[in-house]
């Protein structure tokens, strides 16, 4: 019997798929963007662009959604040619961690 390869990820929390209406208004360098959210945790996320990104770049990131402003800064952790980035979150302002917990919690609900 074979046994298969034992995945590990660095992630401190696991990331939940996101539906099709979350969005993601940011910036990195001098180009700014808009582009769906893939993915999200606690920790980060992970967006669809074509464009390229350095590994480590800070970004500043305005969420497009429902549960209300979510402003934070992230810096590129992967970089996944033609198809996005990995981000992790370095700062999010106090006032809009509430609202980044209910948007996890839709998220959640959703999947």
């Amino acid at each position: 019997m074979l046994q298969q390869p034992v995945s590990f990820s660095r992630r401190r929390t696991s990331r939940v798929v996101t539906p099709e209406g979350v969005w993601v208004y940011w910036g990195c360098g001098r180009r700014d963007d808009v582009s769906r959210v893939r993915n999200l945790s606690p920790g980060g996320l992970f967006v669809e662009t074509r464009e390229p990104n350095v590994v480590g770049a800070s970004t500043r990131l305005e969420f497009l959604v429902q549960e209300g402003q979510i402003r934070a800064e992230a810096v590129v952790r992967h970089v996944d040619s033609g198809r996005g980035v990995g981000l992790k979150f370095t700062a999010i302002r106090d006032e809009d961690c509430p609202h980044l917990a209910a948007l996890l919690n839709r998220v959640k609900a959703s999947s």
